[in-house]
C-alpha cells in the first residue's frame, strides 16, 4: 500500500500556536486514501484540539469541520474565535448554496 503523503494541511491562529508549542510544524503532509477522510479524523491525527476548530477551508471554500477531504485537496483548519467569525457563517451558507 502506498502511504506517501499526498495532501498538505495548514493550521491558522490558535491551531498554528498549539502545533508550534508542541514542537510541530503548522503545515503537515498527510496521506489520504482515494475515498478521502473526514477533516475531524485528520485533526485528531494531527493532535489538534477539536473544540478549537470552527471550520475547514477546502480548495478555497469554507465548510463545517465534518467535511470529507480528498487526496490533493488544499486544506486549512479554521480556529474558533477568529475576528469577524460571521464571515464563516456567510461562507458556509454561500458555499453550500453554490454546490447544491
Amino acid at each position: 500500500m502506498n502511504t506517501i503523503p499526498n495532501t498538505t494541511i495548514r493550521m491558522f491562529g490558535v491551531l498554528h500556536t498549539v502545533r508550534q508549542q508542541s514542537g510541530l510544524p503548522s503545515t503537515a503532509q498527510v496521506y489520504l486514501p482515494p475515498e478521502g477522510r473526514h477533516a475531524l479524523d485528520i485533526a485528531r491525527e494531527l493532535k489538534l484540539p477539536i473544540e478549537k476548530i470552527e471550520g475547514v477551508f477546502v480548495n478555497h471554500f469554507a465548510y463545517p469541520p465534518d467535511r470529507t477531504i480528498m487526496p490533493g485537496d488544499r486544506v486549512a483548519f479554521i480556529p474558533t474565535g477568529i475576528p469577524g467569525s460571521d464571515w464563516l457563517t456567510f461562507c458556509l451558507r454561500r458555499d453550500n448554496a453554490l454546490q447544491n
